[in-house]
């Protein structure tokens, strides 16, 4: 266990940016699956920025790499205009 005040006080930082990443990190994986599940053009459309954004956040955040979010939304777009 940590020996520092500041040693225990990152513990509970990380522990809560844990949390966080992983809840947004979910949602997101639910909205993704939501749109590959998709069989109407227009609504696939009409959602593919929201999550796009969402895969954006997770990029900035640096909760997934660059890289990964890039093929995901090539890959999104690419099924969304394939309807």
């Amino acid at each position: 266990m940590a020996n520092h005040k500041s040693a225990l006080k990152r513990v509970r930082q990380n522990e809560k940016k844990r949390v966080n990443n992983r809840y947004y990190a979910k949602t997101t994986r639910n909205a993704i699956k939501a749109l590959r599940n998709e069989t109407e053009k227009e609504e696939a459309a009409k959602d593919y920025p929201k999550v796009a954004s969402m895969i954006d956040k997770l990029a900035k955040r640096n909760i997934i790499h660059k890289n990964k979010a890039a093929n995901l939304k090539s890959k999104l777009a690419v099924q969304v205009n394939n309807l």
